[in-house]
């Protein structure tokens, strides 16, 4: 049995960035400590800090899994490893970004590892998919700015019929 819920955030924005995404997804579906929920529409987004970058593509989806937070993020970074992730800028383009929003209810803070995520908040294209896929999601933060302070960003499609469409198990 998964006995913890997690969201995450994903995102790229070199080489194929949609086949990135449906890569990085496919990873996580053959974790055998993890359950796909559901997967959100993709967003197209501006960068955000480092400018001087392509446009992002961004998904947020929702996992059941028996890793611990940490094992999570070993996980998630490993896949990004894989995918060809290297961390030359900070902030900067990279073939796959993956971060752990939420893990259950639990708030925590180490060296490496911050839950809830430090600058979901601040990120339209994290919290407009999130609310997507989790509307019953209950975070003091999303109550005090709503999604209408984000304004809207249109889910995409690619011409060739490739996108990753909202899912619910």
């Amino acid at each position: 049995m998964f006995e913890h819920e997690a969201y995450l955030s994903l995102g790229s924005n070199i080489g194929d960035r949609l086949a990135l995404l449906q890569a990085a997804i496919a990873y996580i579906m053959d974790e055998p400590n993890i359950n796909l929920v559901a997967v959100s529409s993709v967003y197209e987004t501006e960068p955000v800090d480092y400018l001087q970058q392509p446009e992002f593509l961004n998904i947020v989806c929702c996992i059941h899994t028996r890793l611990s937070p940490e094992d999570l993020l070993r996980f998630t970074q490993g896949v990004e490893s894989n995918l060809g992730r290297r961390r030359t800028i900070l902030r900067g383009p990279r073939t796959i970004d993956i971060d752990i929003l939420c893990y259950d209810d639990i708030q925590m803070h180490t060296e490496c590892l911050t839950i809830p995520h430090p600058r979901m908040m601040e990120r339209a294209f994290v919290i407009i998919p999130l609310r997507q896929i989790a509307p019953h999601l209950d975070l003091p933060q999303i109550q005090e700015k709503g999604v209408n302070y984000f304004g809207e960003i249109e889910p995409i499609r690619d011409e060739n019929g490739l996108s990753l469409e909202p899912t619910q198990k």
